[in-house]
């Protein structure tokens, strides 16, 4: 069987970084880690070409070279989705679709045209499509009915099939599921509230096939929280420590984490040990009524300000994520989230209008009230709200779009980024640099530099700060200097979340005040006919 794996496109995002990516020639920030597993779940007599979108277009060649389309996506990527669906069927080629997406909502799908739908997870269900194909059948629904994976038992992804050279970072997983019952999430939906990890020797195996093909980048541990099963991953993290230690440190690693880490020194030192330097969580409001109403508990144990200060100082870059628009929120959220992230120095902070995702507790509760505008919902930080807020939608969007204009402004960001990698702690390990002599990274640095110190108004600060962190935290240059690269996006990408935002703000504001009227003349039209009964 010959296969094309498929990923569709990624509208531009909060982590799209299409102009700091050119400035090192890569395509696309990560890989399409879901489908290489695909590629390895499935029989190994198959062949495959693998084609992200996000990097290249398929060719013609491919096209006719498939015997099956296989697809996965996340919901963000419905639309190219669904496109290249419909161009499959267009050129009679069966299609298969799995991922997030399908798996929430699978009757859109269904309806654009798939043939397959393999849903869940795809050790349980990848083996019942290949027994489906092997009797024929044209097409078919697998579900895993509930049970979750052992994935003690993932083969390693078929990293080969990768154009290794066009990605930033790699990606890799070694958990799945969240212990934590958070009311917009849709992790513990699909993958379960029992965090699942893989052997130490499973991961560790994946990294000798990352560096025996080549690869000495940042990889990114995928998981939704790398900390859910603490005891596991301490035991991961003692051995990969030893393994980083004989291997010569080839990688950096970064992850998402729920902000109790911080609880556990421990935890910290032996991450900062195996070389990680970064940690994503979602801290999404210092409101605490807010936490406790969508169920984010674990937010609410200690100081958010405090978390975030031991995590830093302990040599993990803190990122986070924010959220504006939960249900009884009062007014002035916005500005008390920039508030928060001005006062800990994040320099990285995702700033979001919630969304309610398929299949959630929040989606459910909002269904049963009547309060749903979308059923898909969208996590791009360019889109609206999909349901009816207990406050004024334009007062939302408004306090959102000034609190990420204001955030990426280039002098508050830059103030940010100098005075939070002033408190950073140092790394224990061999810093893995780019070398200057390779003229791509040379390039991309004197840009950085020509763009920032020279052309904009904050030519002196930027010179200022560079300076002042060779002085004081030398060790930290190339993590500070990549963010400065990161500014190179966000000085665009905040006038693409305004102009979007306002847009269909307005459309929104058009569409409920023709509702209110036609509302309005219904009642007066009612009134009216009630009076003239009564006359009558």
């Amino acid at each position: 069987m010959r296969a094309l794996l498929l990923y569709p496109l990624f509208p531009p995002s909060f982590w799209s970084f299409e102009r700091t990516l050119a400035l090192i020639k890569r395509k696309a920030l990560l890989p399409p880690l879901g489908l290489i597993t695909v590629a390895a779940i499935l029989p190994q007599d198959w062949e495959f070409k693998l084609v992200d979108r996000n990097v290249r277009d398929v060719t013609e060649a491919e096209w006719d070279w498939a015997e099956i389309v296989i697809l996965s996506a996340m919901i963000v990527q419905k639309e190219d989705l669904i496109d290249q669906i419909k161009e499959a069927k267009r050129r009679d080629k069966p299609v298969a679709v799995g991922g997030p997406y399908s798996t929430s909502l699978p009757h859109e799908v269904q309806e654009a045209g798939a043939d397959y739908l393999v849903l869940d997870e795809g050790e349980i269900t990848l083996p019942m499509f290949v027994e489906a194909l092997e009797r024929g059948e044209k097409t078919g629904v697998f579900t895993a009915n509930g049970e979750k994976a052992d994935i003690t038992k993932t083969p390693i992804p078929r990293f080969d099939l990768l154009e290794r050279e066009v990605y930033e970072t790699i990606a890799i997983q070694y958990s799945r599921g969240c212990p934590f019952q958070c009311e917009f999430c849709d992790i513990i939906v699909l993958y379960g509230r029992k965090p699942r990890t893989k052997t130490p020797a499973q991961l560790i195996a994946e990294l000798d096939r990352l560096k025996e093909l080549g690869f000495r980048r940042a990889v990114f541990l995928v998981d939704d929280n790398f900390i859910g099963n603490k005891r596991n991953v301490k035991l991961l993290l003692k051995d990969l420590k030893v393994w980083q230690h004989e291997n010569d440190y080839p990688f950096r690693f970064f992850t998402e984490a729920s902000i109790d880490l911080a609880n556990d020194q421990e935890l910290m030192e032996l991450m900062v040990e195996a070389n990680f330097y970064s940690v994503f969580m979602g801290i999404e409001t210092p409101d605490e009524a807010s936490l406790t109403l969508t169920k984010k508990f674990q937010n609410t144990r200690d100081s958010l300000s405090e978390s975030v200060e031991k995590i830093s100082r302990t040599g993990l870059d803190v990122m986070a994520g924010f959220i504006i628009g939960f249900d009884q929120e009062k007014s002035g959220a916005g500005e008390r989230i920039v508030q928060f992230v001005e006062k800990t120095g994040i320099p990285m902070a995702m700033f979001s209008m919630l969304q309610a995702l398929p299949n959630t507790a929040l989606w459910h509760r909002l269904e049963k009230e009547g309060r749903l505008l979308n059923a898909s919902g969208n996590v791009n930080q360019t889109t609206l709200m999909n349901f009816v807020p207990t406050r004024p939608i334009e007062e939302i969007a408004r306090e959102y779009v000034e609190g990420f204009w204001y955030l990426y402004d280039p002098q508050t960001y830059l103030d940010r980024v100098h005075r939070y990698f002033l408190k950073v702690g140092k790394p224990r390990n061999p810093v893995t640099r780019r070398k200057l002599t390779d003229w791509v990274t040379l390039r991309a640095l004197l840009t950085v530099c020509f763009r920032q110190g020279v052309l904009r108004k904050t030519r002196w600060t930027f010179w200022i700060y560079l300076v002042d962190i060779l002085r004081k935290n030398p060790a930290l240059f190339d993590r500070y200097i990549s963010l400065c690269g990161h500014l190179e996006h966000f000085h665009v990408y905040r006038k693409i979340v305004r102009d979007q935002i306002e847009s269909q703000l307005a459309e929104y504001l058009k569409e409920k005040a023709a509702m209110e009227a036609k509302e309005a003349k219904e009642a007066k039209e009612a009134k009216e006919k009630q009076v003239q009964e009564i006359v009558a």
